[in-house]
């Protein structure tokens, strides 16, 4: 019964932080969004100029697949490698929440450049991979702070970890969410550039 309560208490404080973090990721995305609507009339003209130029010269190659799994592999190693550090904390959800922020950004930015046909346009470049690739950063960020509390609590708190254990699974966080990031990369190198084409 002990142990039941404990492994209860684990998995109620294990939602409450993906909930709040999925909440923080939310706000983000929606103050993303709203930026546009606060920059200059200059700079908008710069990322509308940059997006449809963008748009109009995408192309696929495996040299630029293997760019792109380089940029997200890099972002999920970083934020893995923080979590093995105490004082990676701060910078692992400024991370997550960067990347959700330019992602809000990216909406907001393609509907201003391309008006209507944006929502489709913008549509097709954050669904499905983006948003996957969100749900990746989202469990490797919730495992890098559960890491790094482990460790807090084993360094100043003197709690006893099984530390071979807790590595092991974070390791392999990290194997799950560079595997699943192939597809991402494969999905928007390949299958969006497509289907931006024929729009």
């Amino acid at each position: 019964m002990k142990k039941n309560r404990i492994f209860s208490k684990k998995s109620i404080n294990q939602k409450r932080i993906y909930l709040i973090l999925i909440g923080l990721a939310i706000i983000s995305i929606f103050i993303g969004m709203y930026f546009i609507f606060i920059i200059s009339k200059d700079n908008k003209g710069f990322i509308k100029d940059n997006i449809i130029n963008y748009f109009n010269n995408i192309s696929s190659s495996m040299e630029l697949f293997f760019k792109t799994l380089f940029n997200y592999y890099l972002y999920l190693i970083v934020i893995w490698i923080l979590g093995i550090s105490i004082i990676g904390i701060p910078i692992v959800l400024f991370m997550y929440l960067f990347k959700s922020f330019i992602l809000g950004f990216s909406i907001s930015s393609i509907c201003y450049s391309y008006g209507f046909k944006g929502i489709i346009v913008s549509i097709i470049d954050i669904f499905p991979h983006k948003l996957l690739f969100l749900i990746i950063l989202l469990l490797i960020t919730f495992y890098s702070l559960s890491f790094s509390i482990k460790l807090i609590k084993h360094l100043f708190f003197k709690k006893s970890i099984n530390f071979r254990e807790a590595f092991s699974k974070y390791f392999k966080v990290l194997i799950i969410s560079l595997s699943s990031t192939i597809f991402v990369s494969l999905y928007e190198v390949f299958i969006e550039t497509i289907l931006i084409k024929l729009l």
